[in-house]
């Protein structure tokens, strides 16, 4: 039997290796790398030296064991010991909304960012009314959003998770979330419901169709990404969006602008600051797809 105890890296990467983790792995008490990239299955490797990775590890299994849908990712198994905890997840081979929208080699339409979008209301939507007890996300942002062979997404992360109990609207939480993403009343007093993930939806429509980071630096004392979009609409919609989505000269420019101004109305009505004020998931969802049957119909 192989020791795998004083074993510093661990890289088996661009493998095309398939099928479970061994057990063997949580032997790896001494590794600083651990790369299983470019395999037929991927890890999320949880550090057990941080405060609170026992805990998140176990949310993470409880919530996703019960959760089907094929916009989450699917967990294919754990291996966990004292020393060494990662989730198995399904192999995304076009890898997250993030990689899409930044690198400069890549590039997503319209229509291809509208579909992710109505994916990840999908999977959102499915959290917190499909389920049995109402599941709060947390963290949507474009790095857990992640794409499959065809292009499919599929929301990833659920390390911080929160699950409401029976008659509950909200809980209050002391885990800080993705800076940018998060809503007001969650980042001010912790209080977490499923209108929180409705506003990091709608900072996430943005930054997808403005291709901008909220960290931007552009960003700074009262301007967020949030006050930028709507000091823009309706009249300069077109000094925020994506310039490589309105090409001068495209014949479907006024289809294109149209659909790019019902996003940024939606994504405007979930970042309300009041909570109570904001569009829930399932009319986000419907409002999505609507604005997409209008797209299509004027682009044929």
């Amino acid at each position: 039997m192989v020791s795998l105890q004083d074993l510093i890296e661990f890289d088996v990467s661009s493998n095309l290796l398939s099928g479970q983790i061994p057990q063997e792995s949580g032997n790896l008490k001494a590794a600083v790398l651990i790369d299983l990239s470019r395999n037929y299955f991927s890890a999320k490797v949880f550090n057990v030296q941080l405060e609170g990775a026992f805990k998140s590890f176990d949310k993470e299994c409880e919530i996703l064991r019960n959760l089907r849908h094929r916009n989450l990712t699917k967990v294919i198994t754990s291996c966990s010991n004292l020393d060494f905890k990662a989730l198995v997840l399904e192999y995304m081979p076009n890898g997250t909304l993030d990689k899409w929208l930044y690198s400069h080699n890549l590039f997503l339409n319209l229509l291809q960012r509208l579909d992710i979008m109505i994916d990840v209301a999908f999977a959102v939507d499915y959290l917190h009314n499909g389920y049995s007890t109402p599941v709060v996300h947390c963290d949507l942002k474009p790095s857990n959003v992640l794409l499959d062979q065809e292009m499919v997404a599929h929301v990833s992360d659920f390390g911080i998770a929160k699950m409401l109990g029976a008659g509950e609207a909200f809980v209050q939480t002391r885990t800080i979330a993705s800076i940018g993403y998060i809503a007001p009343e969650y980042g001010q007093d912790g209080i977490v419901s499923t209108s929180c993930d409705v506003y990091s939806f709608g900072i996430l429509m943005m930054e997808t169709f403005t291709r901008t980071r909220p960290s931007d630096e552009i960003f700074t004392g009262d301007l967020s990404i949030q006050r930028w979009v709507s000091d823009s609409f309706p009249g300069e919609i077109h000094k925020v969006v994506d310039s490589n989505l309105v090409q001068p000269g495209d014949e479907q420019i006024d289809a294109k602008m149209q659909c790019l101004l019902s996003i940024m109305e939606l994504a405007l009505n979930c970042t309300l600051v009041r909570p109570d004020a904001r569009i829930n998931m399932k009319d986000a969802l419907s409002t999505l797809k609507k604005i997409r049957l209008q797209l299509v119909s004027s682009l044929h």
